[in-house]
């Protein structure tokens, strides 16, 4: 099926002109990286403190960002987990930079492992010893572990997904919410939305090979829910959840089928569906007023949830 772009909010259409396509695929990985790392960024915020923590995982290290606007003690915090369709990104991002100084918080950005290099378990395994580092007091700094988010865009959302799976397994650390930014959650895309091949920015082959990179091969419907949040029997138990997804993302019907369940097993949930958008837009365009309530709605559940 083919995507009409004249479903896209016309405010969004001016970046897609110079989006280049990703192609995504094993054998051009370190190209693509290259090319997405050399794309303009905005400033970083004046005034930001940063430094970097290494945790010492099972099988190596793991290195964690730190941002803070200030040394104010018994600051709340969030475990942010980048983007990047798990076969890339930064811990260096700009978000996660503009929230710590929003809130006066902790962020910790993790540098987990991606495929194809590094295959799950790697990436969600590093980032939930990232969180039982942070909520066990690990970090050296003087956070209020009973105000602790864990999120993050896209892969991120998805990884956020997954360990908060794993967090409920094993050790629950109490979390505020799970802030779940358009997630990357089911890998066959069985809905209606994952039908059409021609989403702007990340379409269903790109997905389709960052999945298979990251699951090492195609298990279909025996892939781990800490991979794949869908495919998790219960989602009972998890923390309250905000999602967020475009109207015009590969990942919409996911994202809504999963906050429905969500729902359906008592979980406190928001989820906000924005017409006209597609996968990141609101960072290639944010002026568009489309993408300010996308980011004013996810910020204002943020904060409630650091207060």
């Amino acid at each position: 099926m083919i995507l009409d772009y004249k479903q896209i909010d016309p405010e969004l259409m001016a970046p897609l002109e110079n989006f280049p396509p990703l192609g995504i695929a094993r054998d051009k990985m370190d190209d693509i990286r290259a090319m997405v790392a050399a794309m303009p960024q905005p400033p970083k915020p004046a005034g930001l403190l940063e430094a970097r923590s290494t945790i010492e995982t099972r099988d190596g290290s793991v290195d964690v960002c730190v941002y803070r606007k200030s040394e104010r003690p018994c600051q709340p915090a969030v475990l942010w987990i980048h983007g990047g369709g798990y076969v890339m990104g930064t811990p260096d991002d700009i978000r996660a930079m503009r929230i710590a100084m929003e809130f006066d918080c902790t962020i910790f950005s993790v540098d987990y492992r991606v495929a194809p290099e590094h295959p799950f378990p790697a990436g969600p395994e590093d980032c939930h010893t990232a969180l039982s580092w942070l909520m066990s007091g690990g970090s050296g700094y003087d956070i209020d572990t009973s105000r602790v988010v864990l999120g993050g865009p896209s892969g991120g959302g998805g990884l956020a997904a997954g360990v908060a799976l794993m967090n409920r397994d094993r050790a629950d650390f109490p979390l505020r919410l799970q802030l779940l930014i358009y997630p990357m959650l089911d890998n066959l895309h069985g809905t209606i939305s994952g039908e059409y091949e021609n989403h702007p920015i990340w379409n269903r082959s790109d997905s389709d090979n960052a999945w298979e990179m990251y699951l090492n091969g195609t298990p279909g419907q025996a892939a781990s829910p800490y991979a794949s949040a869908t495919r998790a029997e219960s989602l009972a138990g998890l923390p309250p959840t905000y999602i967020c997804v475009g109207a015009i993302d590969l990942f919409r019907d996911e994202c809504i089928e999963y906050g429905s369940r969500l729902m359906a097993a008592e979980v406190p949930t928001e989820l906000a569906v924005f017409p006209g958008v597609y996968h990141g837009a609101e960072s290639l365009a944010p002026d568009a007023a489309v993408s300010q309530r996308l980011n004013n709605s996810l910020m204002k559940a943020l904060g409630d949830a650091l207060a």
